[in-house]
């Protein structure tokens, strides 16, 4: 329990903070996020991608709003009876109540039902993607909207520093990734502290593991095997961990995060995508640059996992291809329209066949006529076996 003072005045003083914080550079994002009255709007995202900075850019564009993150230390003891308190300080406004982390306390689905009950717009952030699902499924059904944030794209680093795109800004994006403090700062220690942070708070002690050690050394393999393939079995012998059920289990606390995500193989038969092996990426190469110096080194699984970030900013179902021949990723659209891409950081004389051969593979699955390889700063064009085949720059691809 607060008291209504106490949480008077964390309200007015994280108010008075939050507009003295610097808007930033805008956000791919913001012309999307326009709250409705009775719905709510659900940003969800890893730990220090921008999502307050998100809501301070809307804010930007909202004078009439209420706001409170509920990590504040001083909200610890902040209890479900504490609502009726907020709901009198709040009092009665046209704008948009902004919450920061309000998962975090028991009940909130119930005071935000309340909210949007009275035609209020609410925009809520948060870091955990199932612990807000988990209570919109049940408490909110058809009244959210959710969107997905990610560090920084390419687009957005280089508005960041604002100059433009090039291979030469694409190289340094690859190095930094796209975490807006490690940018401004330029720590490595940021980062590490960043992935030991959410290791700890939103994957350990948040779900109550017991096996601290095995979490922590599970992620440090992830990270130095992004962009290969795994199998869950194969893991459990790996780390000697009692039971693959477990490992799964541990798979999606990571992805829950946002820390890593996995990706199917694809086929057109469900059951069989879910016993194939699977591939991992991570959320930012700048965090497996400074977290894993022997993947730093490996330029084709940095760039891919670039790749498959960009591709999971745009929505589309993502899957990767093997049969006789691989091709790193198949998308569909919400629609149901195939894509197939490959990526090679360098083509030339010597990977060239193997890269055509598995793009024309998935091209000819999927009966399209057409495909791209995507390189570091390579341009071209090719046919084979009836296909067209467009080679681009990254840097180019992701303008």
């Amino acid at each position: 329990m607060i008291t209504y003072q106490t949480l008077t005045d964390v309200v007015s003083q994280q108010r008075e903070y939050l507009l003295s914080t610097p808007t930033g550079i805008a956000r791919e994002k913001l012309p999307q996020m326009l709250p409705q009255p009775g719905v709510a709007s659900i940003i969800t995202g890893i730990r220090r991608c921008g999502k307050s900075t998100l809501l301070r850019q809307m804010i930007e564009q909202t004078p009439d709003f209420k706001y409170l993150n509920f990590e504040d230390v001083r909200l610890f003891q902040f209890e479900p009876g504490d609502f009726v308190k907020l709901d009198e300080i709040f009092g009665d406004f046209s704008g948009v109540c902004f919450f920061d982390e309000i998962q975090n306390i028991e009940g909130w689905e119930r005071f935000v039902r309340t909210l949007l009950d009275k035609g209020k717009r609410v925009v809520i952030t948060g870091s955990n993607a199932s612990m807000l699902s988990k209570e919109l499924g049940t408490k909110l059904t058809g009244r959210h909207l959710a969107t997905e944030l990610f560090p920084f794209s390419f687009r957005e680093f280089c508005d960041f520093y604002s100059i433009l795109p090039s291979a030469e800004a694409f190289t340094e994006y690859l190095n930094k990734g796209g975490f807006p403090e490690y940018l401004r700062i330029g720590d490595q220690n940021l980062l590490q502290t960043l992935l030991i942070d959410i290791l700890m708070r939103d994957i350990i002690v948040r779900n109550g593991l017991r096996e601290e050690k095995f979490v922590k050394e599970l992620a440090l393999y992830l990270i130095t095997n992004s962009a290969k393939e795994f199998s869950y079995t194969s893991l459990k012998k790996l780390f000697g961990t009692g039971s693959v059920n477990t490992v799964i289990s541990i798979l999606n606390h990571f992805e829950d995060s946002y820390l890593f995500f996995t990706l199917q193989q694809f086929n057109f038969s469900y059951k069989k995508r879910i016993v194939s092996p699977k591939k991992i990426y991570s959320i930012d190469t700048g965090m497996l640059a400074v977290n894993s110096s022997t993947f730093s080194s490996d330029r084709g699984r940095i760039l891919e996992n670039s790749v498959f970030l960009h591709l999971k900013r745009g929505g589309d179902e993502i899957f990767y291809f093997r049969e006789n021949k691989e091709c790193d990723f198949i998308t569909r659209s919400k629609n149901g329209e195939f894509r197939a891409i490959q990526v090679c950081y360098d083509l030339n004389e010597g990977n060239l066949d193997r890269e055509l051969n598995g793009l024309v593979e998935a091209l000819a699955k999927l009966n399209l006529d057409s495909g791209q390889i995507i390189t570091h700063n390579t341009s071209d064009y090719f046919t084979k076996g009836g296909k067209s085949i467009l080679v681009v720059p990254a840097w180019k691809w992701m303008e």
